[in-house]
């Protein structure tokens, strides 16, 4: 049978397109059956205060550090997305006198307009964000050196070259209302991919690179990061990719449910624990991965039940 047409972007794939058995089955489940998801590969994690939540996403950041030497060096590639953990970091580094000499950190991704990366002081800048929350506010004497930061904006292949020659010891990120992580959305329905989305061997086959973003991202971004002014949104961005992502020893993604809804939340959870890989859902994706954390605030998790307002 052919699959439905997108409710929200007829020229994209997306969630809407899945099999109706897998959506009506969504509402049902409820926090206990969520956390019971978890799987050998798969972990689901609840965290009752957003003040522990943070804390412990901020900690990974610590964790991965602390495991970064001379011979081996280590690192983590952190999102834009939730942010909150930043200022944390840097207060848990300076308070521990922390040296990040042998650490390293990767950038997700970074927003494009005219074929080029934006600059530094674009108000939207991933890079921006990362400096001003977290490693600018971190003791110049504790700074990892410039070189040991990796942003998705110059020459990509180098980029993903670095997560040959760097340990990267986690990849973290939040889930976005599209279902991606980093800006690995779901593709336009056109050409070879006209009738079906790419399978999930072929997404997964796609670097760092630059992406065309489907219309529910830059709405998103524009509702989070702009005050809903959906023009200042560009409609491109640099991303790292699935092989960059499989080369991560753990992939640990952050809900508090500020990014996503109550439905999406539970969507990709149950199809990562199911084992239901579908590119139309990129995060499905990493049903594949071996080592996935789902991590939540419990009282983010709302309710899927319809209810006027």
């Amino acid at each position: 049978m052919a699959r439905p047409i997108s409710k929200v972007a007829p020229a994209w794939w997306d969630y809407t397109t899945l099999d109706t058995a897998i959506l009506k089955e969504i509402p049902t489940i409820d926090e206990k059956r969520l956390l019971a998801l978890s799987r050998p590969g798969f972990q689901v994690h609840f965290y009752e205060t957003l003040e522990e939540f943070y804390l412990a996403e901020a900690l990974e950041y610590v964790d991965a550090w602390k495991q970064a030497t001379s011979s081996r060096p280590a690192g983590i590639c952190g999102p834009i997305g939730p942010t909150e953990q930043l200022p944390l970091v840097a207060r848990i580094v300076n308070a521990l006198d922390l040296r990040l000499e042998h650490a390293h950190f990767w950038g997700m991704d970074e927003w494009v307009e005219d074929h080029k990366p934006v600059p530094i002081d674009h108000p939207l800048s991933f890079a921006k964000a990362d400096l001003d929350l977290c490693f600018n506010r971190i003791r110049p004497e504790l700074r990892m050196p410039t070189a040991h930061l990796h942003f998705p904006t110059g020459d990509l292949a180098a980029y993903s070259r670095t997560f040959d020659e760097v340990r990267c010891v986690v990849m973290q990120g939040g889930q976005g209302e599209v279902k991606h992580w980093a800006f690995n959305d779901p593709l336009p329905r056109d050409g070879a991919y006209a009738d079906k989305p790419p399978s999930p061997a072929e997404y997964r086959r796609l670097t760092a690179r630059v992406v065309d973003l489907h219309p529910m991202t830059v709405i998103q971004n524009a509702r989070t990061s702009g005050g809903g002014n959906v023009s200042m949104v560009p409609t491109q961005a640099a991303t790292v990719g699935p092989v960059e992502t499989w080369k991560a020893e753990g992939v640990s993604i952050w809900q508090a449910g500020m990014h996503d809804n109550p439905f999406g939340m539970r969507l990709t959870a149950f199809m990562i624990s199911q084992r239901i890989p579908d590119s139309a859902v990129p995060m499905s994706l990493l049903a594949d991965h071996p080592n996935v954390h789902f991590h939540y605030y419990r009282k983010g998790l709302g309710s899927v039940e319809a209810e006027m307002h």
